[in-house]
């Protein structure tokens, strides 16, 4: 499997922390130094967003729908409960074959990493894998506990065939659905975190799973060029790093603008770390997620064609 491209699209709309500081009992200190987030775009929908990302992506790749045999949407926000946010792509994509979203909320784009290069591996061609999500959507504005991290956003790549060893080393996926009180949205409802658990358990699984992966691979993390964490807490990104023994300056860090975008977050960050050239051909990239389920997973790629 090769990652051939990489796309992404946020809303315009940008809500700054002095902005819900004049609603909420917060402050943009308080907000920074806790999350690390001073900003967040919010507006659109699930599909509008992966319709834009997944266009770029393809545009950049100098493909047009028609090349895709696979849709994968990565949502825990989704337009509605069917039909699923991947057929509204597919649609207007003009991509024929499967379509179909995955929910592990922000594990979500790693998860479908690894579908992705299943599919390919036992036939499939070409695949778009978008993580989408508009948080604000099941967001509780008057909870200052949440609505100071949430944004939306979606990012997107093809990945297609490739003969050798192709882009993607090893990967870890794990699950625990005893913990799955931790993050909650019942239909009609609202996201509810247990935000200090989540954080003490976050840096353990995060650090654990990308190891595995590395070990897998047999790689060590000092030959890691470029960490694409979960962009849920800038605190959780550094202790998880510090322990990995990746620093900060090998690290995808796009928080502060974009607050958590849930299974959109790796993705947006990976996109602006190709397009700003901080990864070439050869480099190890090590992304890793966790989130609601509770989920987490990583997976390890070698840059390039």
């Amino acid at each position: 499997m090769v990652l051939r491209s990489c796309g992404a699209a946020v809303p315009d709309k940008v809500l700054t922390n002095e902005d819900l500081s004049a609603r909420l009992d917060t402050s943009d200190k308080w907000i920074t130094e806790r999350t690390g987030i001073r900003e967040r775009r919010i507006g659109g929908t699930a599909s509008s967003l992966a319709i834009d990302a997944g266009r770029q992506a393809l545009e950049r790749a100098g493909l047009t729908g028609a090349d895709i045999d696979v849709v994968i949407v990565a949502t825990a926000t989704g337009d509605a409960v069917t039909p699923s946010t991947a057929a509204i792509v597919q649609d207007a994509l003009g991509t024929a074959g499967a379509a179909f979203d995955l929910n592990a909320a922000c594990s979500g784009f790693v998860y479908g990493l690894v579908v992705a290069a299943g599919l390919i591996a036992t036939g499939s061609g070409r695949i778009l894998l978008v993580g989408s999500e508009v948080l604000s959507r099941i967001t509780d504005w008057d909870d200052r506990t949440m609505a100071v991290l949430v944004g939306d956003g979606a990012g997107a790549v093809v990945l297609e065939p490739a003969e050798g060893e192709g882009n993607l080393l090893s990967a870890n996926l794990n699950g625990d659905g005893s913990l799955r009180q931790l993050l909650t949205c019942d239909h009609g409802g609202y996201l509810a975190m247990d935000g200090r658990e989540i954080f003490r358990r976050a840096i353990r699984v995060v650090v654990e799973s990308a190891e595995r992966a590395l070990g897998d691979a047999g790689i060590r993390a000092q030959d890691v060029a470029l960490f694409v964490p979960h962009q849920a807490n800038l605190r959780i990104i550094t202790a998880a790093g510090q322990r990995l023994g990746i620093p900060i300056e090998r690290t995808a860090v796009v928080i502060d603008r974009y607050g958590n975008t849930s299974s959109a977050s790796i993705p947006l960050a990976l996109e602006e770390a190709a397009r700003m050239g901080r990864v070439h051909e050869g480099d190890l990239v090590l992304l890793s997620g966790f989130g609601g389920g509770m989920t987490w997973a990583s997976a390890l790629l070698r840059w390039g064609p």
